[in-house]
């Protein structure tokens, strides 16, 4: 359909490519962009260091690539990502590029994916122009657990992707210690899709929260939320004693290599939500705890208009404006938010959650504590 001149134009899919330094990044994407769902996409390569070196190897250098050899997307590069996507869509408006359909950012090795989500959704243009796909991490299967062990940056990666890219599966002759890696990263991610690195440009690229129209896509499938409350129980139970995988983690592992501080968890309520206590819900956990907010997704139901779930899509200190859908996705009308956080207890959102809810204060013995803030009074 064509936008008439009043009606803005439907928001180009953006996907983050990220993965650890060696984990296969540009060998998928040079696979990837000899598909055919990938023809209309432009390419934005970040590279760590002064001379930039891994443009050389992508295939398909024209028009449709765009490089960033400043310094790491995660820092020093941010303001010129911003003016390149900015500047990016002011040549596809003015037809002085290919009109392209997506854009795929692929960061270098050592970046943190949360600030350059955070760069699209906080600003007040690239949002309505931009639809964040998700962020599709790339871990290698021959170095990927030592790797997680010791760098937060690969823990990071995995943390937030909405589909994990397995690379050099050929190259692991051990089935137990790949069979090992993929229960980490469910563990770590239970949210996330993992993917073999033959899969098709549609299942890594594309499947996230908008489609080609900017129409709402499965945003089921983008919540996870029922992986995420199986891996809740899982942990539970194995915390109790009732671990039945035949291995104990915390004996047979260092507990600091077990990812103990990022951790996803899933908050609900049966009951509609009224706007501006989810808006104050929201704002007081982004003030007091943004840097340990990896990401936040979530699907609510609000009392004014409860047959219109919103989308609530945040990073770090940055909650993006809610999304209003059309309808419900599925039969379950319950609000759902997704959680995957730092060094951030369960037990402290929760209690501001209920608080907020307006639940008994008999099951949150210090909720006294979050009653003397006013915020948690004005409901």
């Amino acid at each position: 359909m064509t936008n008439s001149p009043m009606t803005p134009p439907a928001p180009l899919p953006l996907t983050i490519l990220t993965g650890f330094l060696g984990s296969g990044k540009t060998t998928l994407l040079n696979r990837l962009l000899k598909e055919a769902a990938l023809q209309d996409s432009v390419v934005i390569i970040n590279e760590f260091g002064e001379i930039g070196l891994d443009h050389l190897l992508v295939e398909t250098v024209d028009e449709g690539m765009v490089l960033l050899s400043a310094g790491c997307l995660c820092c020093t590069v941010r303001g010129d990502l911003i003016a390149t996507l900015e500047d990016l869509l002011r040549k596809r408006d003015n037809g002085r590029i290919m009109p392209f359909k997506r854009v795929i950012i692929e960061t270098t090795g050592l970046a943190d994916p949360a600030p350059i989500l955070h760069a699209v959704l906080y600003h007040p243009y690239l949002s309505m122009r931009y639809a964040v796909e998700g962020v599709v991490t790339v871990v290698d299967a021959v170095n990927g657990s030592a790797t997680l062990d010791v760098h937060r940056e690969a823990v990071k990666q995995a943390a937030v992707a909405e589909r994990i890219v397995l690379s050099k599966t050929d190259l692991v002759s051990d089935e137990a210690k790949l069979s090992e890696l993929r229960d980490r990263l469910h563990q770590l991610n239970p949210g996330a899709t993992l993917l073999a690195a033959d899969a098709p440009a549609e299942a890594v690229i594309a499947g996230g929260l908008f489609d080609l129209d900017g129409k709402i896509a499965d945003v089921a499938g983008w919540l996870k939320t029922e992986a995420v409350e199986q891996a809740e129980r899982e942990s539970h139970a194995h915390q109790h004693g009732h671990h039945h995988h035949g291995h104990d983690h915390h004996h047979h592992h260092d507990v600091n290599r077990h990812d103990e501080r990022i951790r996803a968890f899933c908050l609900t309520s049966d009951q509609p939500i009224r706007q501006g206590t989810l808006d104050m819900f929201l704002d007081l956990l982004r003030s007091s705890q943004g840097a340990k907010l990896l990401r936040v997704k979530g699907l609510v139901a609000l009392a004014e208009d409860p047959e219109h779930p919103v989308v609530i899509h945040g990073v770090q200190h940055v909650i993006h404006v809610p999304a209003v859908l059309p309808r419900w996705p599925s039969e379950d009308r319950r609000s759902r938010i997704v959680f995957i956080v730092d060094d951030l207890e369960r037990e402290t959102v929760e209690k501001l959650w209920d608080a907020f809810l307006g639940k008994p204060a008999v099951d949150r013995p210090d909720a006294a504590a979050l009653s003397d803030n006013p915020l948690s009074l004005r409901r």
